[in-house]
């Protein structure tokens, strides 16, 4: 019987510290969620400083298709902006032209021997 006692006492202590395990693992979650919605917040606050509204909205819109595209644009400006090279906004036209040239496709060429 006494056997049976413990046995359950340490059943119920191991859930309970896998439960445990759960809530940290969880809040750490949540806490790296926050951390990275600060960074993008932070991110897209530089680059809506230093683009005019309309090359903003562009940004926003191909993003929804080719996020790459536009994390490499935005990364751009950021470098720009940092390095102090970037002295006026950047406007629509400029934008178009930056992912026209980093959203042209390579081609590939196959030879057959």
């Amino acid at each position: 019987m006494s056997d049976d006692r413990e046995l359950e006492e340490l059943k119920r202590r191991r859930l309970m510290d896998l439960q445990n395990q759960a809530a940290a693992n969880q809040d750490a979650q949540v806490q790296q969620e926050g951390q990275r919605k600060a960074a993008e917040k932070e991110r897209q606050d530089v680059v809506k400083r230093f683009v005019t509204p309309e090359a903003y909205e562009r940004l926003t819109n191909v993003r929804l298709v080719r996020p790459d595209v536009v994390e490499n644009v935005e990364n751009q400006i950021i470098m720009l902006a940092q390095s102090g090279r970037l002295n006026r906004q950047i406007t629509d036209a400029e934008v178009k032209s930056l992912l026209a040239r980093l959203s042209e496709k390579r081609e590939t060429k196959i030879e057959r021997r």
